[in-house]
């Protein structure tokens, strides 16, 4: 049962639907538990859609209300998958919105966004809003069209980073708010715990050895094969080190960087040095966070990168690409001490920054205390941001002439 929020003095509460693509680990579906139980400790009323096949649950508790939302059956493609999840959301939320009204109707992701683009459609809902994280590129002309029709019917657009925010002005001319992540200071830290040593034996982690960890699977946009041949060459110098690939429950393909990967990891016989964990449970990250002696996200597109401020709390060293957004938020002084900048284009240069980033120095400035980045983004602040917008926004859809308010709040 959720928590009973707790009232701000003065205003009244908000009922606000978050909905996300899957209740798989993925960055978008943090985001949205995370603001979820931020914003129901601002009191307001929020609940939570996501989209289930028959046994699946939601990856991790909330203090808010979770709704899932039934699909029949995993889909043999991602048009499919699209499909069904958008036509389940319309079923689900239009019967629903027979009983209930929410004030904000808020999608993070394409699915749920075009399935609250039919409900406009069919006058169901008079707006809602839709973060974008990031954009894809997919040969699908049918998937292109739903990811774009995804921001383009939304009554209001937010994203994660700046970098997406000039991205949709400058190349769709579409105007968009600035929310950004937070991490939680008191989830991820560098306090071991009684569960660590479990955590690192369950996963076959190797004690001693340089153990290198990677979020997110194996995919094309997290750059993992060019991350695997780093890897090879960093072993040159380190042969006994472990690389760990955490997670990778995505509901897109990619099939075909797994071919790619597993052909040179085989080539290579890195068996017993590369561990693919698959979907990790929820309460052993920062566990994993702690055992690794560094982060890899040498990503080709990130909407924001959680992950690598999750890792800085932890007391990990990153090494992250030196592209936006990345750049956006790590400033040149705190990488220095706590990230190590690599070409994402050059496996030679994720090689050099993963040894870099396994020097005592960094470590040792990662134990003096929590990055003063990590302080600056907090799940607290994003949850106020998000109520400004979300109160204009309201106004916007209760009356067109508020639409000055909503304007404002964005600047």
């Amino acid at each position: 049962m959720p928590d009973r929020p707790s009232r701000t003095p003065g205003r009244r509460p908000l009922r606000i639907a978050l909905l996300t693509h899957s209740v798989n680990p993925r960055g978008g579906v943090v985001h949205t538990l995370e603001l979820a139980d931020a914003l129901h400790a601002r009191g307001h009323h929020v609940t939570v859609f996501a989209p289930a096949t028959p046994g699946q649950r939601m990856f991790r508790a909330t203090r808010c209300a979770i709704e899932l939302v039934a699909v029949e059956r995993p889909a043999a493609s991602v048009v499919e998958m699209v499909e069904t999840r958008r036509a389940a959301y319309v079923a689900h939320l239009a019967k629903r919105l027979r009983s209930q009204r929410f004030d904000v109707l808020h999608a993070q992701d394409a699915i749920g966004a075009n399935a609250l683009a039919d409900l406009c459609d069919a006058g169901a809902v008079q707006g809602f809003v839709r973060t974008v994280h990031h954009l894809d590129h997919f040969e699908d002309e049918r998937l292109m069209a739903w990811q774009e029709r995804a921001f383009r019917r939304a009554s209001l657009v937010l994203c994660v980073s700046q970098t997406w925010c000039d991205h949709l002005s400058a190349v769709h001319g579409v105007p968009s708010a600035l929310v950004h992540n937070g991490v939680d200071l008191q989830r991820y830290s560098r306090r071991r715990d009684a569960s660590d040593g479990g955590v690192a034996a369950h996963y076959g982690l190797r004690p001693g050895a340089p153990l290198l960890l990677a979020v997110g699977g194996v995919e094309e946009r997290k750059n993992t094969v060019a991350l695997l041949e780093a890897f090879i060459a960093f072993r040159a110098t380190a042969p006994s080190a472990q690389l760990v690939i955490a997670g990778g429950a995505s509901v897109l393909d990619h099939s075909a960087t797994a071919r790619r990967f597993e052909a040179i990891r085989s080539a290579a016989d890195l068996s017993d040095s590369v561990v693919l964990t698959g979907t990790v449970a929820d309460e052993h990250m920062p566990a994993l966070f702690r055992a690794a002696d560094a982060l890899l996200m040498p990503s080709l597109r990130e909407g924001f990168g959680l992950v690598v401020l999750e890792a800085l709390a932890s007391g990990t060293p990153a090494v992250v690409s030196r592209i936006a957004p990345f750049t956006e938020y790590l400033d040149a002084d705190e990488a220095v001490d706590h990230c190590c900048w690599a070409d994402p284009h050059s496996a030679a240069s994720i090689a050099q920054a993963i040894a870099r980033a396994c020097a005592p120095a960094h470590a040792e400035a990662l134990a003096r205390g929590v990055p003063p980045v990590c302080e600056r983004f907090g799940w607290a602040a994003s949850a106020e941001r998000h109520e400004i917008l979300y109160r204009a926004h309201h106004a916007l859809t209760e009356s067109p002439h508020a639409r000055h308010a909503l304007q404002h709040s964005m600047a």
